[in-house]
């Protein structure tokens, strides 16, 4: 099979890559990327198929962690393992700790915050008349919420939020390494800073704290790898879905007046933005722990997939005009969380938040419409979102 170069596509990758998967999916649903393209010197693939993406995700045969194909990657050193670098049973056992903490009842106690802290925000900025909507609203929201929940000191979110973008969005790979090891540091001075002050009330305190019935406990690594994939999931990915969200909305007026004619939408609203313009492009690397087909296409052991989630969700097999955006639609079974054991842990939260800062900001700016352009897409395949959203009521 010939391989295909992302590069050649340019911008047109970063800003539309909707149209991109649309004309590589007419060839085919699984395709051969150049070697430059991943820098890993591995032969990668990228599943743009909404079938074959969503089985791909589900293989027990696509493992997670890399070090099944005899692969090291530094970030595991200064981070430490996670949910998303390991499989069963590694991940069978520290996504039942976690759990035993990140319980759906401890999300819904936070209903009545995200809302206070929705709120908050919107009496500081809605006087201005104007705003960045990603730096007044979309941003501050998530990471309030999620370092709340976790213990994380108010005066250090600010950094964190610098470190967090450059670790999913990087703007250059020794920028990248900085950012992993300012974080894996913080974390750990976080995580005995809690060892050492006793018990308190928040999540990662009570993750140091989670035993299960043998005995079992995170390990001091564990911890610290744990903090960091609930701290960037718990934000990142809840920003662009407010961000995407919201444009999605302004730059479709006929679905903005909907909405605001019916509320009774909004939840549907949001299934839908997930679906059209999810937050998350391309799910991490999985690697071929054995031989295997997807979409008829032989993948060997020790390759890499790369699996498009924004390609899937736009596949026509799968949704009728999926380029069109509907609020009405029945967007079940969309892919913007993940499917199979890896499905994301914090799906409710999002859900929570994207609802209660995507209705409020309708409710109290009845004007709300662009103010300019918005800002540059991020870079890379892993997130989507824009860097800034200029809006005005």
């Amino acid at each position: 099979m010939e391989s295909i170069d992302l590069a050649e596509y340019g911008d047109e990758l970063r800003r539309d890559p909707h149209g991109v998967y649309a004309r590589l999916r007419g060839r085919g649903p699984v395709h051969r990327l150049r070697p430059a393209d991943t820098g890993e010197g591995l032969t990668s693939w990228l599943v743009v198929g909404y079938e074959e993406a969503r089985a791909a995700l589900a293989d027990p045969r696509l493992a997670k962690d890399a070090g099944r194909i005899d692969l090291h990657f530094l970030d595991e050193d200064l981070i430490g393992r996670h949910l998303l670098s390991v499989d069963p049973p590694q991940h069978t056992r520290l996504r039942s700790l976690v759990a035993r903490a990140f319980t759906m009842r401890r999300v819904e106690q936070l209903r009545p915050r995200v809302q206070q802290i929705t709120d908050d925000l919107l009496d500081a900025m809605l006087p201005a008349g104007r705003a960045d909507l990603i730096d007044s609203f979309a941003y501050p929201l998530p990471i309030t919420v999620i370092c709340e929940l976790l213990g994380v000191p108010e005066i250090d979110r600010d950094e964190f939020r610098k470190l967090s973008t450059e670790t999913v969005a990087p703007t250059s790979s020794q920028s990248e390494y900085d950012a992993f090891v300012r974080l894996g540091g913080y974390l750990t001075e976080l995580i005995e800073d809690k060892r050492c002050a006793g018990p308190a009330d928040d999540l990662l305190s009570d993750l140091i704290r989670t035993t299960a019935e043998d005995g079992d406990r995170l390990s001091a690594e564990e911890l610290r790898g744990m903090a960091f994939l609930l701290l960037i999931a718990g934000h990142e990915t809840t920003v662009n879905l407010i961000g995407n969200g919201v444009l999605a909305l302004l730059t479709h007026p006929d679905q903005l007046a909907a909405l605001r004619a019916d509320m009774g939408l909004l939840d549907g609203a949001v299934e839908e933005i997930l679906r059209y313009e999810g937050p998350v492009e391309t799910a991490t690397f999985r690697y071929a722990a054995e031989p295997l087909e997807i979409g008829g296409t032989r993948i060997e052991r020790g390759e890499q997939v790369m699996i498009g989630l924004s390609a899937a969700q736009r596949d026509g097999a799968r949704y009728a005009g999926p380029d069109r955006f509907d609020i009405r639609r029945d967007p079940r079974g969309h892919l913007a969380f993940g499917h199979g054991i890896h499905y994301c842990l914090g799906a409710p939260l999002a859900r929570l938040e994207g609802r209660t800062a995507i209705g409020t900001l309708l409710r109290r700016a009845p004007g709300l419409a662009l103010d300019g352009p918005p800002g540059e897409w991020l870079p890379g395949l892993l997130m989507r979102g824009v860097r800034s959203l200029p809006v005005r009521w």
